[in-house]
């Protein structure tokens, strides 16, 4: 008898469970499926190779609160509220725990919520989203540290748990799965890993695992801008390490339950990393260390489903769920379900760029498309920054076929004034359909070309 026979004798409606594994502040290169050497991800590779593999995914928003918001929407940040962290998940909004529950399901949350704004209080039931079980806390890393992890229950109450913080959300996890396997969930597992611990700015590895990588590899660009890589990155890739290994539990939690056929799985990160060498953090720019994520599904119509080439946004995994579980899709989203692009499959109105909105560090804009990113930020430089801004300046061009680490900034050469132009019209259309008013775009300061040149194709 195979799982899905077994799943679906014991459960006659159907229904698919669906559970996020989701970190915070994962650059996509840190898997073996995007090239990193040090073999941290056997699993995710193993899922993306046997499921669906997101190739060319990306954050809408690079800040943890903005980025939850439009995951558990479907919108962008102008159209949430949630433009930056410190403003609430407006409880008007239906997020993806409403759809579930609407259609029959057990919801559950577990571990770092952060849409709620009480820091290290617990999170109201109002506030929760809609999700029925709840064992969270809004900011993880000001109620928890690496081995003393402290979560709040339905009731409000402090629940601490044992292990390593990573072991013990999975185990929880774990627990959630088991006592539900016979009628349909949906679940949202979401780490602190592998982010900083923001009192000490550390990045505090399992301890088997806290020099295991120091000094191993270093990603090219930052490796070229120096930052914080040879203070962070070793611990960073420890707790990679150790993420790894919980989607490993819980996909073997799955498979001992019986479950794998029956139940999709998303892994995805709410944004990533630049070690402090775009601005004085970790993110809050629109470089690819920070908005490119790693992202890969498995199960119902996803196994099997092949590399996906096409750019996808974090907006787009919100209806790709519900599509995913045969449940209606709401029509104010403004993200679309990849599933017609599985197998190879072709959706001509798919986007050619992905459109990324930041208004915390600054107030800035950018689209990126396979080969061009282009970002401008608000004229007035207003601080603190705005949801949106009614005029800009062009603040970046790279050319990431040349280019692939963003270290020379095209913005104002004259050899590339055409490509700015029409990614101009781009942004500003990308603006428009999000729901924000036309702006004003200014070009940047002219600058001598030497001998680049752009081929009239290559704009395109």
């Amino acid at each position: 008898m195979t799982n899905q026979t077994a799943k679906t004798a014991g459960r006659p409606d159907g229904k698919p469970n669906v559970i996020v594994f989701f970190t915070d502040q994962q650059r996509w290169d840190t898997t073996g499926a995007h090239g990193n050497p040090l073999g941290l991800t056997p699993n995710f590779d193993r899922m993306a190779g046997d499921g669906t593999h997101l190739e060319f995914a990306f954050t809408c928003q690079p800040v943890c609160t903005p980025a939850r918001a439009s995951l558990q929407t479907g919108l962008y940040a102008t159209e949430t509220g949630c433009y930056r962290n410190g403003i609430p998940l407006r409880q008007d909004l239906p997020t993806l725990a409403h759809s579930f529950n609407e259609a029959g399901y057990d919801t559950g949350y577990i571990g770092k919520w952060h849409l709620a704004v009480t820091r290290d209080r617990p999170v109201p039931e109002p506030l929760r989203g809609g999700y029925r079980y709840w064992l969270a806390a809004d900011a993880l890393e000001h109620t928890s540290d690496a081995y003393e992890t402290r979560l709040y229950d339905n009731d409000e109450r402090p629940v601490q748990l044992p292990g390593y913080r990573v072991d013990a959300l999975t185990d929880a996890a774990v627990r959630f799965i088991d006592e539900r396997k016979d009628k349909p969930f949906f679940l949202f597992l979401s780490f602190l890993e592998p982010h900083h611990q923001n009192r000490r700015d550390d990045y505090p590895a399992p301890d088997i695992y806290r020099d295991a990588y120091t000094g191993r590899w270093i990603p090219p660009d930052l490796a070229a801008l120096g930052g914080t890589a040879h203070q962070h990155l070793g611990g960073y890739y420890g707790m990679v390490k150790r993420l790894d290994e919980a989607l490993g539990r819980i996909r073997d939690a799955l498979r001992s339950l019986r479950l794998t056929d029956d139940t999709i799985v998303l892994f995805a990160s709410d944004h990533g990393s630049h070690f402090k060498t775009r601005n004085a953090e970790y993110k809050r720019s629109c470089h690819e260390s920070s908005i490119r994520i790693p992202a890969a599904l498995y199960g119902g119509p996803f196994t099997g489903g092949g590399r996906i080439r096409e750019l996808v946004s974090l907006v787009d995994l919100t209806p790709t769920l519900l599509d995913g579980a045969s449940l209606p899709v709401p029509s104010h989203m403004q993200g679309r379900s990849v599933l017609p692009l599985l197998r190879g499959g072709r959706d001509r109105s798919w986007p050619d760029e992905v459109f990324v909105q930041i208004s915390e560090s600054q107030t800035g804009r950018a689209i990126r498309t396979r080969r061009w990113k282009y970002g401008v930020t608000a004229a007035d430089g207003s601080a603190p920054p705005a949801a949106s801004a009614d005029r800009y300046v062009e603040q970046y061009l790279y050319d990431l076929y040349a280019d692939p680490y963003e270290l020379t900034n095209l913005a104002g050469f004259a050899s590339h004034r055409k490509v700015s132009d029409v990614l101009r019209g781009t942004l500003i259309r990308r603006m428009r359909e999000a729901g924000e008013t036309e702006p004003t775009i200014e070009p940047a300061p002219p600058v001598s070309s030497g001998q680049l040149r752009v081929d009239p194709a290559d704009i395109y």
